[in-house]
């Protein structure tokens, strides 16, 4: 079997990468931008930033904002009829996931009218072209959807999130500046970081992984480790390497894949919700060791990113009991709730339960597993 490494064609990296924006832009020839944004960057100016390079450089733009946290079917709907009014030629996706999965289905509907319904992007969809031009331009450190073939879309009606996996919704450019991330608040900082960590341990044990992923995934995890705790206290060093931890993840988990975290977190967000870095960190420690056993020597890797001391000389139990346990005090320390009993409802567990084993991110997950199991794993978290 051969396995596929899919990026964005060209990506910046490090402070003052958004400058690269205008030069990108005129080499394509492009003519007009679609910013698709939040409300909240508005608010406080962080979209000025982009603004301003654009205004001084006499490129033209329109600004779509109608996103919301958990982004909706209705919001991609509004948005493509935006886009086809604005007279734009390509889309730059500035803010974190949700600005950027809503932009990803814009965009794959715009060169793909077949699939105007938005529900028919569930799963892998066939689409035969390439996205409209997209810039992804990240403003947290987390999701890594500036560089993944993933997004995920609230289907309200039906109290459920669906998730698309589309190599032709990539961003061809992404555009990864740590100071574009500076204006997150700590809580929001330590929920995209825990989810950038979920994108690395799970794409390192899920059914797919191979050498190559292992690599960015392993390296991810090293330096969220050390990086994490001092983004959330604004430190630029920690900024930086978030800003660059969760690209290496996001380079993984697109090509192989996620599991059994993801997929109990995604129904939390659709009926709660629930921000979706918040659910990833505390179902996290708690699906490790549901999984422990069918996970070869992988938490020993984790262990050792996570600068444990003595992993060489420890047992395979040992090891794998560590790395859960580094895993759940950085969850603490940077203030992640301990469990779901004050998000979950009791009368709401089978329904979370079948909604998450249907989740195309559970497939991935290297242990089988079941409705029941999934409802079990729930309760105990509560």
């Amino acid at each position: 079997m051969a396995n596929r490494i899919i990026l964005n064609a060209v990506s910046y990296h490090g402070q003052g990468a958004i400058q690269h924006i205008v030069t990108e832009v005129k080499q394509h020839g492009w003519k007009k931008a679609f910013i698709c944004t939040d409300p909240g960057l508005i608010e406080f100016k962080v979209i000025n930033r982009i603004t301003d390079l654009l205004d001084d450089a006499d490129l033209p733009y329109e600004i779509y904002s109608d996103v919301k946290p958990n982004p909706t079917i209705e919001n991609v709907n509004s948005g493509v009829a935006a886009f086809k009014a604005s007279g734009a030629d390509y889309i730059l996706a500035v803010g974190g996931g949700s600005s950027m999965d809503t932009a990803k289905a814009i965009g794959i509907i715009i060169t793909n009218p077949e699939f105007a319904d938005v529900v028919s992007l569930e799963g892998v969809a066939p689409t035969r072209n390439p996205t409209v031009p997209t810039i992804t331009v990240p403003t947290t450190a987390g999701t890594g959807s500036e560089v993944t073939a993933y997004y995920v879309i609230t289907d309200v009606q039906r109290g459920r999130k669906f998730v698309c996996v589309d190599a032709n919704a990539m961003a061809c450019i992404a555009v990864i500046d740590p100071d574009m991330m500076s204006s997150m608040p700590r809580g929001l900082t330590a929920a995209t970081g825990m989810d950038a960590l979920t994108h690395a341990i799970e794409g390192l044990i899920t059914k797919s992984a191979w050498e190559m992923s292992d690599m960015l995934h392993i390296k991810a995890i090293e330096i969220i480790s050390r990086s994490l705790r001092g983004a959330v206290n604004n430190e630029p060093e920690g900024r930086e390497g978030m800003a660059l931890a969760q690209y290496l993840a996001g380079m993984g988990f697109s090509n192989v894949g996620l599991g059994l975290v993801h997929g109990m977190a995604h129904p939390l967000g659709a009926t709660y919700d629930t921000p979706h870095g918040v659910a990833n960190a505390i179902i996290l420690p708690t699906v490790m060791r549901y999984n422990a056993d069918y996970t070869g020597d992988k938490y020993r890797h984790i262990a050792k990113a996570f600068g444990v001391k003595g992993v060489d000389e420890m047992h395979q139990d040992e090891y794998r009991e560590a790395a859960i346990n580094a895993v759940a005090q950085l969850s603490n320390d940077v203030g992640i709730p301990h469990n779901l009993k004050n998000i979950v409802k009791e009368e709401d567990l089978d329904f979370l339960a079948e909604s998450a084993f249907a989740d195309v991110c559970t497939g991935g997950n290297p242990r089988e597993t079941s409705v029941f199991e999934i409802r079990e794993l729930y309760k105990s978290l509560m």
